[in-house]
């Protein structure tokens, strides 16, 4: 894999002592995001261009906009997953709570526990029980919990998802055992065992059904209480229902960059938005 360069910054270069791993060494944090001039490349393409975007801690905020406009990207970029795809690279300055997420000698590894992902396609680890799945991240990190505290945290963990009156007796089952909206919730379970302070969702209902799609957007409403979420959803509706504040994103053509249009509170967005393509696309007019 080719290496990535660093996105640089105007703000000081912080480094890993800035982004503990261990969430009791977290003092103070919010999971505030904050996204200056960002452009997200794949290879020589400009995917994403020149997005500055504030998004606000313990709150729902939404990507909208038609396909191809990069949504999922710079999600992806936000911690530092983007990279992972061979020849992918942005640069801008992306920080956390006044921290470079790209600064010098940040291991990727600690921005991704501060700041979780929730995929479209729930990835649970098929053969591994429904409580390794919960402690995944912990046991990947070489962090195994004893018997009692991994217990305790298993079960946090799955009340908070709303997974736990279901799974309860059948922990040592197989996570790929579960129906596609519990997996959903055990991979939100998954992501909360590591005590970020940003939960990243792209498109998590995409694939469920309306019970199970209202089940992760009465938790999702939830979470925000204690998380910072990002949600990415192609779902009018569901972005009006869920989101504090949606951002709108778009291209001007093919092949051409996906930018941010317009970004607000979701009740002004929806209602009254500035730019005549917000409410193009909000109406159903293109997308």
């Amino acid at each position: 894999m080719t290496a990535t360069a660093p996105i640089p910054t105007a703000t000081p270069s912080l480094g890993l002592a800035a982004l503990p791993i261990d969430p009791d060494q977290r003092k103070g944090a919010l999971g505030q995001i904050s996204l200056r001039g960002v452009n997200c490349y794949y290879g020589s393409h400009l995917a994403v261009a020149d997005v500055s975007l504030e998004i606000p801690p313990r709150a729902v905020t939404a990507f909208i906009g038609p396909s191809g406009c990069g949504k999922s990207t710079l999600l992806r970029a936000i911690n530092r997953l983007h990279e992972v795809i061979l020849g992918a690279r942005a640069d801008g300055s992306i920080t956390l709570d006044g921290a470079n997420l790209y600064g010098n000698g940040v291991d990727p590894v600690a921005v991704r526990s501060r700041v979780g992902m929730v995929f479209q396609k729930a990835n649970p680890f098929p053969a591994m029980s429904i409580r390794d799945n919960v402690l995944a991240g912990l046991i990947i990190r070489g962090q195994r919990r004893g018997s009692k505290v991994g217990d305790d945290l298993v079960e946090s963990c799955l009340r908070r998802a709303h997974l736990w009156d279901e799974v309860k007796d059948r922990l040592r089952k197989p996570g790929g055992s579960l129906s596609g909206g519990q997996q959903q919730r055990l991979c939100i379970a998954r992501a909360v065992a590591v005590r970020p302070e940003v939960l990243l969702m792209d498109e998590p209902c995409s694939a469920l059904d309306p019970i199970s799609t209202l089940a992760i957007e009465e938790l999702m409403r939830e979470l925000a209480r204690d998380y910072t979420v990002v949600v990415v959803t192609h779902n009018m509706a569901q972005a009006g229902r869920v989101s504090d504040r949606t951002a709108f994103f778009s291209v001007s053509g093919a092949g051409q960059p996906g930018r941010l249009i317009e970004a607000g509170p979701t009740a002004d967005l929806f209602s009254a938005p500035k730019v005549p393509a917000t409410r193009d696309y909000i109406d159903g007019r293109f997308g």
